[in-house]
């Protein structure tokens, strides 16, 4: 059976699932269970009312959560299932401190305590901060996050640094996802759900012997729904759902002490994505005749003089759910690979080995100015990743120490090619109004199809050794330092060729250069030729350190402090201009993040083990942390990487769950996060600090006041003290459940009924804070009803409940002129699931 015990209540840590099902004992993991007394592990079954048991692999062992000294958050396969959070975007309803944004599979944040990645338009050139493993393997593009979970068993989400025990270093967490691994017992499951919007999601999964020293596991997945906008542009549904995904195992145990799992998975999506709608207008510092409704009412003018009806979004009411983007969508996504994983037990401990090689294909059609207009005709950007991994690691325990030591190797190439092309609208929209019929602004062919083709890639290697000694140094005192030592390697290559209606390439040099003509000034006031070929590498040391007492059985104390970093970062995604309209080769990489973290918790079980509280405070400060700047101009640069100065991230988080008998349980999460840029003297303005003239840069001039048209706008701005985007101050998540038995249909079950639900204080949207990307606070209620029986599941659902309208993402239209575009969430949803396991 499979190696980790899969039990009918959440892990007694995180707190976050309801409790429902009963799933098979593994022998194995009880008996590691067992061997923790102090931590409040009884070898009990999982229907008794006492405290319930999960085993997790957070620190590469088997152990309890509860004997875990770090704050963790652990939610079972089936959980997952019952709530609806089927990948990891959705998953941050359960867990409080975990962030997760997506304007599209590439352009996506997943961040624990407001730290990991820059808020913004992803660049190739730095690291996660979250680092997500599955099955030992790490997955380098965060595109995996939008992915359906395949056949998973469960998913920790692991919060602090966790450099001394994975592969890849990670400065803010790591989300550790376990599939249900082959046995040697027949076994099998199928589930089907419908709902509303056409929604439709099939899952199944086999498992059984081939011989006595061969098993094999088969699993399936794939999900479908209709889109959640209406694009009257095309007379279609927008942002749908479409993932399909296949995962096959083979374990491979010719003694008791070897055993070898070769493993290969593939997903694909490929729905009409990703779109967004109008949300609000706000005034910049731009001249008022060159903002948002201003130019509305100037490209009117002209269509009106064509015999053509006036332009005007949908609905101002994005909750509409609205839009009339008028470019291509698509977000086709692949993404798959292959691992060998080998456990040998040997010397009194167990080596592991985990080879793998990954890939992802990124096909991605947008509109990037967010409106019907033609301004940017196309803007795409695929992308295609492989990967290399090797990890060895070998674990020992004895009564006085347990040790892990490892060492990791990984190399991966992206390549992208890029096209962004200038539409009939663009001229209008971005260059300066003039009453003379012959100035370019008049005539929509100065920058009809003038297009910016980019070929990049990234190359980049590292290398670490790692480790790990919890030293016992009494029956309740253990003392637990880690070190890790990493080098790391990054060379890129960027090019932008610019070219005219007619396919001339253009230069933007005073004497253009062999091959090229001269563009205009109002071409390369849009895109500018550029090629840069940035190159670094970096070695660098850290550690941690871990003390934790057993105050009583089921009461453990810990305090942790981790020196930690995330490598140096290289921007590939063009670089910013200096006044004399040279490329700024200085901009080429940007420094590695220094952290500091400190972390206390307190571990509690009480009431013979029916409730468990648990409390963790932590303070994390990073220098010279990675942010993404924008220029807000459409094409000059799409975003690149910068230093802040310093962060800091603090804050409390308390998960409590009671489960009074077999027929009730509840629990509750939350999470008070105090997260800001401590130092940020030369960020990107916020909308209304943009769009006007720029200050003198001698000093001489004073910025005028924020939204106000025709004034003047600083360079940079200062927004030290400011809050980090995408962080709410405040986020809950709760959930209970009651049973009663009975028989049905000749059936002996359940009778249950559970309700769940979050909720998250307002948050802003954007990377340096706008009074205009404010997301308000929200609250979404679940609920859920159903008959379970040994082996089968029938249950209703509703989602979003009480239809609560809230957003998921504001963006900022580039060009300065005031649009704020979003994707509202989901609205009320509601299905039936049915689940048979054999």
């Amino acid at each position: 059976m499979n190696a980790f015990v899969r039990i009918s209540l959440i892990a007694s840590t995180a707190l976050v699932a309801p409790s429902y099902a009963v799933a098979a004992e593994a022998p194995a993991a009880a008996a590691a269970a067992a061997e923790q007394p102090a931590a409040g592990v009884e070898n009990s079954s999982p229907r008794t009312t006492s405290g319930d048991v999960i085993i997790v692999t957070a620190r590469r062992r088997q152990e309890t959560a509860q004997a875990v000294p770090l704050a963790i958050s652990v939610i079972r396969g089936d959980s997952i299932e019952a709530t609806g959070n089927f990948n990891v975007v959705k998953l941050q309803q359960l867990a409080p401190t975990l962030q997760v944004y997506t304007s599209n599979p590439r352009n996506t944040s997943v961040n624990i305590r407001g730290l990991g990645v820059p808020f913004g338009l992803t660049s190739d050139g730095f690291e996660q901060g979250v680092g997500i493993y599955v099955d030992d393997v790490y997955n380098s593009r965060v595109a995996a996050a939008t992915f359906d979970f395949l056949d998973v068993a469960q998913v920790e989400v692991l919060r602090g640094p966790q450099g001394t025990l994975y592969g890849k270093n990670t400065t803010a967490g790591a989300i550790n996802i376990t599939t249900n691994q082959p046995t040697f017992d027949f076994e099998g499951r199928a589930e089907v759900s419908l709902g509303n919007l056409q929604y439709r999601q099939a899952k199944a999964a086999v498992s059984g012997p081939l011989t006595d020293q061969v098993a094999v596991r088969l699993a399936v997945a794939s999900t479908s729904r209709r889109g959640i906008y209406f694009n009257t542009a095309t007379d279609r549904y927008i942002n749908e759902q479409d993932n399909l995904g296949l995962r096959g195992q083979v374990l491979v145990k010719p003694t008791d002490n070897l055993s070898i799992t070769f493993s290969g998975d593939y997903s694909r999506q490929n729905p009409e994505c990703c779109g967004t709608v109008f949300v609000r207008v706000g005034r910049t510092q731009r001249a008022l005749n060159r903002q948002y409704d201003a130019l509305v009412a100037s490209i009117n003018t002209v269509r009106r003089a064509q015999g053509l009806p006036d332009y005007a979004v949908p609905s101002r009411n994005p909750y509409d759910r609205l839009t009339d983007l008028d470019s291509s969508l698509n977000a086709g996504n692949k993404i798959g690979g292959a691992s060998a994983r080998i456990k040998w037990d040997v010397g009194g401990g167990t080596l592991t080995s985990v080879t793998a090689w990954r890939f992802w294909d990124w096909k991605p059609e947008n509109d990037r100015d967010f409106t019907g207009l033609s301004i940017v005709s196309k803007s795409q950007n695929p992308s295609q990743q492989d990967q290399y991994s090797q990890e060895f690691r070998y674990n020992y325990s004895n009564d006085r120490f347990d040790v892990v030591l490892g060492l990791f190797g990984f190399k991966q190439r992206i390549d992208t090619q890029g096209t962004e092309q200038q539409g009939t609208d663009a001229a209008r929209w971005s260059l300066a109004p003039s009453a003379n019929p012959l100035a370019p602004v008049n005539n929509p062919s100065s920058l009809a199809g003038l297009t910016a083709t980019n070929t990049q890639f990234l190359k980049s290697t590292s290398a670490a050794l790692f480790g790990q000694v919890a030293w016992k140094a009494t029956d309740a005192l253990t003392i637990q330092p880690g070190l890790r030592l990493n080098y790391d390697k990054k060379s890129g290559f960027y090019q932008r060729v610019v070219t005219d209606a007619q396919g001339r390439s253009l230069s933007c040099t005073p004497v253009p250069t062999a091959g090229t003509i001269a563009g205009t000034t109002t071409q390369c006031g849009v895109y500018q030729p550029q090629q840069t070929s940035p190159s670094d590498s970096a070695w660098n040391l850290t550690y941690d350190l871990n003390i934790n007492y057993k105050l009583a059985r089921d009461v453990l104390a810990y305090a942790t402090y981790a020196k930690s970093f995330k490598t140096l970062g290289i921007n590939q995604n063009g670089l910013p201009l200096n006044a004399d309209n040279t490329v700024n080769l200085d901009a080429s990489t940007v420094k590695p993040e220094s952290v500091n973290h400190f972390e206390v918790g307190l571990k509690t079980q009480f009431w013979n083990r029916r409730a468990t509280f648990n409390v963790t405070a932590f303070r994390t400060e990073i220098k010279n942390f990675q942010a993404t700047v924008n220029g807000g101009q459409f094409g000059t640069v799409r975003g690149y990487l910068a230093n802040a100065e310093k962060v800091r991230s603090q804050g409390i988080e308390a998960d409590f769950k009671v489960r009074t008998s077999e027929r009730f349980t509840a629990y509750t999460n939350a999470a008070y996060t105090d997260a800001k840029y401590k130092k940020f003297t030369n960020a990107p303005c916020p909308p209304e600090l943009s769009g006007g003239t720029f200050v003198a840069a001698n000093g001489s001039q004073q910025p005028g006041p924020a939204g106000v048209p025709g004034s003047l706008s600083p360079r940079a701005c200062d927004i030290s003290g400011q809050g980090l985007p995408g962080v709410s101050k405040w986020a809950f998540s709760y959930g209970a459940e009651a049973n009663a038995p009975v028989e049905l249909l000749g059936k002996d079950g359940q009778l249950y009924f559970g309700v769940d639900g979050n909720y998250r204080s307002k948050w802003n949207s954007n990377a340096s804070p706008s009074i205009y990307t404010q997301v308000k606070g929200y609250a979404l209620t679940n609920f859920r009803a159903g008959f379970r029986g040994d082996n089968f599941d029938v249950f209703g659902w509703v989602r979003n409940a009480f239809d609560v309208n809230y957003m998921d993402l504001l963006q900022v239209a580039p060009g300065n002129v005031g649009l704020i575009a979003g994707q509202p969430g989901d609205p009320r949803t509601w299905g039936g699931t049915i689940k048979y396991n054999f």
